[in-house]
């Protein structure tokens, strides 16, 4: 495959990933102010970068019959694009005159390139030429477009880092700076075709397209990384019910009162159809196995837990899992003393159980099945 092929690939993949993006994030970022603007201006890159497919371009010369004016309506399309890109991500801190000026810019950029049409001197042509001798007429017509892309990509990556580094959401601070990286891609672009424009450099264009389109794909995840949070968080908490599961489970059989509801026959059905939000349930199982854990350290024998850790070491459990392998195992015990029926005496602290970490929880709940059976031992265990 060749650099313009991938090219050309990557265009059709980020027109794709924004306009998927813009519909799944449509609803709740234009419920946003701090998300509106940044959907609202990639939804102008998507209509731009649209405009510029090959297939595209081609469809509408076909129904136009004019390349010439379908040449001329993308272009001030993707310049009135880059100026109400800078226009979204301008906020309302900024004085109204610097908003009006961006206006003022962009208008005069598109008067120029449409009168420049109308007088035909300076025809655009479908594309910069990418060979040739000295620049042609048209090249006047190119350094408008060009610059004033360029112009208004530095401001966006000026604007964007600024703002990346102030805000306080994280979602928003990683939106702004994949933006920010987006519009660089575009400055190297633009002005890639500039030096073209004096000093041709044919080899180099095919790597120039594969660059906007990437702007295009980094203008998506743009819009995505809120979703992409959402999905990691989801990811965490339905990580938590599976492994938590079997030890909730069996110390929820045991202390029963614990559990606002009994655990379901398996730990799928508990992730694919949870009777709360995932998050909540991960929450539950662990607030719950805590609270058992607690109550079970009426029934912790002495030395259990030193015995635990001998066995842990025994079965060659890594160091950094030992001290959640032994609770495991002292819990287990104190499980088993439980069910037996035997009575509580003075609770006996399970050590580090104290700190009440998530973390050692969940390695527990990883050694449980290993270490929760009776000990192998002679002495007698309750």
């Amino acid at each position: 495959m060749t650099v313009s092929e991938w090219a050309v690939d990557i265009g059709r993949l980020s027109v794709l990933l924004m306009w998927f993006a813009l519909l799944l994030r449509a609803r709740p970022a234009l419920k946003q102010r701090d998300q509106r603007g940044l959907w609202l201006a990639i939804l102008a890159a998507a209509i731009a970068t649209t405009l510029f497919q090959p297939e595209v371009v081609d469809w509408a010369v076909e129904v136009t019959g004019n390349e010439r004016t379908v040449a001329l309506s993308r272009n001030v399309i993707g310049v009135v694009a880059a100026g109400l890109t800078v226009l979204f991500v301008v906020d309302s801190t900024h004085p109204r005159r610097a908003r009006l000026a961006i206006a003022a810019a962009t208008s005069a950029a598109v008067v120029t390139l449409v009168g420049m049409d109308l007088a035909r001197g300076d025809y655009p042509g479908p594309a910069v030429p990418a060979a040739g001798g000295p620049a042609e007429p048209s090249a006047v017509y190119w350094v408008v477009v060009c610059c004033a892309h360029v112009i208004a990509d530095i401001a966006v990556v000026v604007l964007c880092g600024r703002y990346s580094a102030r805000t306080g959401d994280r979602d928003l601070a990683w939106s702004l700076r994949l933006f920010a990286f987006g519009s660089a891609l575009a400055v190297v672009y633009w002005a890639g075709h500039l030096v073209h424009l004096s000093d041709r450099m044919p080899g180099a264009l095919p790597w120039l397209a594969v660059l906007i389109n990437l702007h295009g794909v980094t203008r998506a995840f743009t819009l995505l990384v809120p979703t992409a949070t959402r999905l990691a968080r989801l990811v965490r908490d339905a990580r938590i019910v599976w492994v938590l599961w079997p030890l909730w489970r069996d110390l929820s059989a045991a202390v029963p009162t614990v559990a606002l509801l009994p655990p379901r026959r398996s730990r799928l059905r508990e992730v694919l159809r949870p009777r709360a939000p995932l998050a909540l349930q991960a929450h539950r199982q662990v607030i719950e196995t805590f609270d058992a854990m607690l109550h079970l350290q009426a029934h912790h024998a002495p030395h259990i837990y030193e015995r635990a850790a001998r066995h842990a070491k025994a079965l060659r459990v890594p160091a950094a899992a030992t001290q959640a392998a032994a609770l495991a195992g002292a819990v287990g015990q104190a499980r088993r003393a439980k069910l037996s029926g035997e009575s509580a005496a003075a609770p006996r602290p399970f050590p580090g159980l104290d700190r009440g970490d998530g973390t050692l929880l969940l390695t527990m709940a990883r050694h449980w099945p290993a270490m929760s059976p009776r000990l192998p031992t002679g002495e007698r265990v309750p």
